[in-house]
């Protein structure tokens, strides 16, 4: 059976008021390659969750993506384009030594939970996640942008890990995140015990 593709986002999306989650900043991992100028929003428009203005030179929004847990943020950043081999990722050692795990503190963020019951009730799927059309991806997240509540983001099921959650912030959320700490990925508490589930091996 095919996979049903992910329509547009219902109207009901950016009017309508939804239960709000409350979610801590440290609760959250940034896996980046810098040890300063995080958090970062970017603006490029080619993440599935970008905002989708950038394309006439007019980005609603910085978006900013982490995970929340050490193993999200690594699949979805160090992995994100890797091919395991035989059940293990072959990760170039310079790769691992240049990440920086960041992590946050301030004020509980504001987020809807784009997933489980409310998202089958607004037509969307594992799509939303996994699905290969940034621009519908990307009109979803601008849906959400543009809901009364101002959100600063939102919570989505990981594409890369899919027992567990991603983040996408809002620049808005930029002030909530105004104190940020960084370590190097290799000597970041957990990463021995995350790298050795995910297979992540040092390469030649």
């Amino acid at each position: 059976m095919a996979t049903k593709a992910l329509p547009p986002p219902p109207t009901i999306l950016s009017t309508e008021r939804f239960d709000v989650t409350e979610l801590a900043p440290a609760a959250l991992y940034r896996v980046s390659s810098y040890a300063n100028g995080e958090p970062f929003f970017g603006r490029s428009g080619g993440n599935r969750f970008d905002a989708p203005g950038v394309l006439a030179s007019h980005a609603e929004y910085g978006a900013c993506y982490l995970g929340q847990s050490l193993m999200v943020a690594l699949a979805e950043s160090v992995l994100h384009d890797a091919e395991p081999v035989d059940g293990r990722y072959i990760v170039a050692p310079e790769t691992l030594a240049r990440r920086h795990v960041w992590r946050f503190a301030g004020p509980p963020l504001k987020l809807l939970d784009l997933s489980g019951a409310l998202l089958k009730r607004l037509g969307g799927s594992a799509e939303l996640a996994g699905g290969g059309n940034y621009a519908l991806t990307q009109q979803w997240a601008h849906a959400v942008f543009r809901n009364p509540d101002c959100f600063d983001g939102f919570a989505y099921m990981s594409r890369h890990m899919n027992d567990e959650k991603a983040v996408i912030l809002f620049d808005r959320a930029g002030d909530k995140l105004a104190s940020g700490t960084s370590t190097l990925l290799l000597k970041t508490p957990g990463f021995a015990a995350a790298a050795r589930k995910l297979g992540i091996h040092g390469g030649p």
